[in-house]
């Protein structure tokens, strides 16, 4: 019979040879291990998203997940204390609190991180966690560079930690079945697919909020940004300045790319065009980020995808997928509707208004913590960030240069063409 010690040493190796099947780092196959032990997670970024969305989705399945919130990090100190008051109420002891990403990568008794930091960041944090080995939940748009991009996505690939994006639409029912449909083939050929997402004034304009300088820590926002004096307006709303976001396209149009590509199958757009402007919100706080903005998108799959945004006016929504047979119409995220409507080469097939039946599938926070659990894929994996960040920074390129952008999928750069 073998010793204690040699049969360790053989289950270890077979352990070691696994994980590097499948990509996994030493830590992450640690946790596989302790499968049932409780998942430490730290919340970076303490702000609308993680304080409203990340946490709450999180304490949603802590129970049956063993999940618990034990670090929070943010340079703004209300943010954090806030933010780790919350962690109290839910698990009984307050959240340790950090000013700094770099403290909670440094924590070896954290598991997973989730980032709901600035857009200007969210790169430099998953590159980060991803070096780290911490599984990982990043919000979009996932990057704003494409260097930037390509060095975290491959630092995940590299790592083999979990990676959650953030494009969670694609985990409602809804759009479970809408896929469903699509690839079923009854809208015939599709020619074009559009969103108009429209309000009143711009989202960035409810951010602002009074923040003194002495609660902030002005150097770990500004991240790699130029130092300039501390800046209120530019802290608390930075979803508007150019510097730090770059407006409606990637903030709300990635959600809409990224589930073209999801009920589509397709992955990257061939060429992509964008205009805009100021034309309604042109006041004191000086936003740059466009209030009125048009993208517009080619896929080698054979059709057009448009894009646009009205924050002077919110009527006119939109959400449809044209196909020479009918209309997906996915207006209501929740209740998408095919029809017959317009269909050039109707053949009868699509009659009446039709409710598409959702198909049940875990949330999006609950598919990440199974799949950490397991080690699995989840439903939006960095390869959907990648492919989302590069439509949007597309349109984005096309929006300050005015020219056609096109990408390069082997040298994964994009230039004018």
């Amino acid at each position: 019979m073998s010793s204690p010690s040699t049969s360790r040493r053989d289950f270890i190796k077979n352990a070691t040879l696994s994980a590097a099947a499948t990509a996994m780092t030493a830590s992450t196959y640690r946790r596989v291990l302790g499968a049932n032990d409780r998942l430490s997670i730290a919340v970076i970024g303490c702000g609308g998203r993680g304080y409203d969305a990340h946490m709450p989705g999180l304490n949603a399945h802590a129970n049956t997940q063993n999940v618990e919130i034990t670090a929070v990090a943010d340079p703004w100190r209300q943010r954090r204390e806030r933010a780790a008051a919350r962690a109290e109420e839910w698990f009984g002891r307050k959240a340790r609190m950090f000013v700094s990403y770099r403290d909670i990568m440094a924590l070896d008794d954290i598991d997973a991180v989730t980032i709901a930091s600035c857009d200007h960041q969210h790169t430099t944090h998953l590159e980060a966690a991803a070096r780290a080995g911490k599984d990982v939940y990043c919000e979009k748009p996932l990057a704003m560079d494409m260097d930037k991009l390509n060095r975290a996505v491959d630092a995940v690939k590299e790592s083999g930690v979990v990676c959650q994006i953030g494009t969670q639409l694609r985990s409602l029912p809804s759009m479970a079945g809408a896929r469903k449909t699509y690839q079923s083939g009854i809208l015939g050929a599709v020619g074009r697919i559009e969103q108009c997402r429209n309000s009143a004034r711009p989202y960035w304009y409810d951010r602002l909020a009074p923040a003194a300088e002495s609660d902030v820590d002005w150097e770990e926002f500004l991240m790699d940004r130029p130092m300039r004096p501390y800046n209120p307006d530019t802290f608390t709303g930075w979803y508007g300045y150019r510097e730090f976001s770059d407006g409606t396209v990637p903030g709300l149009g990635s959600h809409f790319i990224d589930l073209i590509h999801y009920i589509t199958g397709a992955e990257f757009p061939v060429s992509a065009v964008c205009l805009g402007g100021t034309y309604t919100w042109d006041d004191t706080y000086k936003f740059d980020c466009p209030d009125h903005v048009h993208a517009l998108w080619t896929y080698d799959e054979g059709f057009l995808v448009s894009y646009s945004t009205n924050c002077g006016n919110s009527s006119g929504n939109s959400f449809k997928f044209f196909g020479d047979q009918g209309v997906l119409n996915l207006v209501n995220w929740n209740d998408p509707i095919l029809t017959a409507e317009g269909g050039s080469k109707n053949k009868g097939v699509i009659r009446g208004e039709n409710h598409i039946e959702g198909i049940d599938q875990p949330d999006h926070y609950l598919n990440w913590l199974q799949c950490i659990r397991a080690r699995k894929q989840p439903n939006a994996p960095i390869q959907a960030g990648y492919q989302h960040a590069v439509a949007v920074i597309m349109a984005m390129k096309s929006f300050d240069s005015g020219r056609r952008q096109i990408f390069d999928r082997q040298r994964r750069q994009i230039r004018e063409g």
